[in-house]
C-alpha cells in the first residue's frame, strides 16, 4: 500500500468515526453557521477546557454579547463572571476584554482571516489561529493539538518532540487536502479510541497501519 492509499484508508475511516461521534463543539458551531466572531470567541474558550464547559461558557457570554460592539461594553469582570469555569478564566477574560480595540484598532474592527493576523490578537496562539482560519474562513491550515501531536506519531506520519515541530512536519507530509480535515477528525478519534491513556486499540481499523500497535505487547 502506498502513501496515496495509506493516507485515503485512514481519513475515510477518521471521517466516518468524526460524523458517528460527537463533533467537537468548534466543529458544531461551523455547521450552525456562526459568524467569525463567535468562532473565535469559543476557539479562545476552548483551549484546556472540555467540549460541554466551552459551549455552556460560550452560550452565557454570547447572550450578552454577540458582538465585538457589545463585548467591548463588558468589564473584564463581568467576562470572567460569564466565562467561568473554563480553564484560565481569569486570563481568557483579559485577552477578550482587549479583543475589541486590537481587532479596531489593528483590522478596521473585522475579525483577520489569516493566520499571521489572527495570532497577533490577545489569547490566540498558532493553534488558535490556525483552527479558526480553517473553520470560520476556509483556509487551508493545520491546527496541532494534542491530539494531532499524539497520534500522528503514533501513525507513524511524524516523528516530532512538539506540536510546533508536528505542525512543520504535517504541512510537508500531507497532501493540502487533508489539512483542514485534520483537527477535527483526529480531535474526535482522539477522544473516542486514540485516547492518551488506555487507548482502545481493540475497537480500531487502523491497527495493521499503525506502528503504535505493532510495538505493543500484545500478549
Amino acid at each position: 500500500m502506498n502513501k496515496e492509499e495509506r493516507l485515503a484508508r485512514i481519513y475515510t475511516y477518521l471521517e466516518r468515526l468524526f460524523y458517528s461521534h460527537k463533533m467537537p463543539v468548534i466543529d458544531l458551531m461551523k455547521v450552525g453557521g456562526e459568524s467569525p466572531f463567535r468562532l473565535l470567541v469559543a476557539t479562545i474558550l476552548s483551549s484546556r477546557t472540555k467540549d460541554e464547559v466551552t459551549s455552556q461558557a460560550a452560550a452565557r457570554l454570547f447572550e450578552k454579547a454577540d458582538t465585538l460592539e457589545a463585548l467591548a461594553r463588558l468589564s473584564e469582570s463581568e467576562i470572567a463572571q460569564r466565562i467561568y469555569p473554563v480553564g484560565f478564566y481569569k486570563t481568557k477574560a483579559r485577552h477578550l476584554r482587549k479583543l475589541p480595540e486590537v481587532v479596531l484598532h489593528q483590522f478596521g474592527g473585522i475579525i483577520p482571516h489569516t493566520m499571521d493576523e489572527l495570532v497577533c490578537l490577545p489569547g490566540v496562539g498558532r493553534k488558535t489561529a490556525a483552527l479558526v482560519a480553517a473553520t470560520a474562513f476556509d483556509q487551508d491550515t493545520i491546527c496541532v493539538d494534542t491530539h494531532v501531536h499524539r497520534i500522528t506519531n503514533r501513525l507513524g506520519f511524524v516523528s516530532t518532540k512538539t506540536p510546533a515541530e508536528t505542525e512543520r512536519a504535517l504541512m510537508e507530509y500531507l497532501p493540502v487536502q487533508y489539512w483542514k480535515k485534520t483537527n477535527a477528525y483526529f480531535v474526535s478519534f482522539g477522544q473516542n479510541i486514540c485516547r492518551p491513556v488506555g487507548p482502545r486499540c481493540t475497537e480500531c481499523s487502523l491497527q495493521d497501519l499503525c506502528p503504535y500497535y505493532a510495538g505493543k505487547d500484545q500478549s
